[in-house]
């Protein structure tokens, strides 16, 4: 009896965890197999542990969530020609595999080795935002970076904290997707602006990319336009109000119009006949004149 009650507390608490997205995902059609992970809530300890470690404060927001669980994963597959196919894939990283985004540079490496810090060379571009956006993050110690998703390999959100000082404990934070071209793009102020985000887009793939000047790829679109037809839709209007002018757009009018016979041109034998004719007739009246002279 206890234990059907633990399992029925467990139910609400993960039903409020996903939104009640796990019962809309099971209703949509051809999504088989969804999967939320559960996962016990983190200790006090070790989040104080993690922030005297790394001289940040959590968000309240991100720390509350780290103490219903710890750590977030759900995941859906598809069937297509009778297989799953692994599609849907949301996560967030666990307290322990929080780690900073730029490990501390090991001993046997070359001093001459490039790393992520040569990318913040251009002082002017880095330090000045373009219009209304947020300035992008730094990959020195101006900012302090730590991995929440992986995203499959196709880029990471990260959990920024900017503007730091050696040895000042850091407290405003802010999510940022950094794409595999090593750019950043600003996602959402707020940890938990982020979660429902990444509820609404069913973790399909890419789906970070749309808030990126050039979205996500041709296939990560056909998913989104099947499974996430209205956000799909709108997501596209509000990137290019215009529409997409970069696309070669087909008028069925024009290029299935029946082409207009041309006419012929003249043959040249007809003019090299009647030079022919003519040639003849000179001829004939010249032998007719001899014959009249004889």
């Amino acid at each position: 009896m206890e234990d059907l009650k633990e399992s029925l507390a467990f139910k609400g608490v993960a039903e409020r965890l996903t939104l009640g997205i796990t019962r809309i995902l099971e209703n949509m059609p051809g999504v088989v197999d969804v999967r939320f992970v559960e996962r016990e809530p983190a200790e006090k300890r070790s989040l104080l542990s993690w922030e005297q470690k790394n001289t940040c404060i959590l968000p309240e927001d991100l720390r509350d969530f780290y103490l219903t669980t710890d750590g977030f994963t759900l995941t859906w597959s598809v069937k297509l020609d009778n297989e799953c196919v692994p599609l849907g894939y949301m996560m967030i990283n666990s307290v322990a595999r929080l780690c900073p985004l730029l490990q501390p540079v090991s001993l046997f490496s070359l001093p001459n080795a490039p790393s992520l810090v040569d990318l913040d060379w251009e002082e002017n571009n880095t330090e000045s935002g373009t219009g209304h956006a947020p300035t992008a993050p730094h990959f020195d110690s101006r900012s302090r970076i730590f991995e929440l998703d992986s995203c499959g390999g196709n880029g990471k959100v990260c959990l920024v904290y900017k503007n730091c000082t050696a040895g000042v404990v850091a407290q405003k934070s802010e999510i940022w997707f950094l794409d595999r071209s090593l750019c950043w793009h600003f996602l959402t102020a707020t940890f938990t602006s982020y979660y429902r985000l990444m509820i609404t887009h069913l973790g399909l793939p890419e789906w970070q990319y749309a808030f990126t000047p050039y979205g996500p790829s041709p296939q990560a679109k056909q998913w989104a336009s099947l499974y996430q037809p209205l956000t799909f839709s709108s997501e596209l209007s509000l990137a290019d109000p215009a529409g997409d002018s970069h696309l070669n757009k087909l008028d069925p009018i024009k290029a299935f119009k029946g082409k207009a016979k041309v006419p012929a041109p003249k043959k040249k034998q007809s003019a090299q006949s009647s030079l022919g004719s003519t040639a003849k007739t000179q001829v004939v009246g010249t032998g007719r004149q001899i014959g009249a002279k004889r």
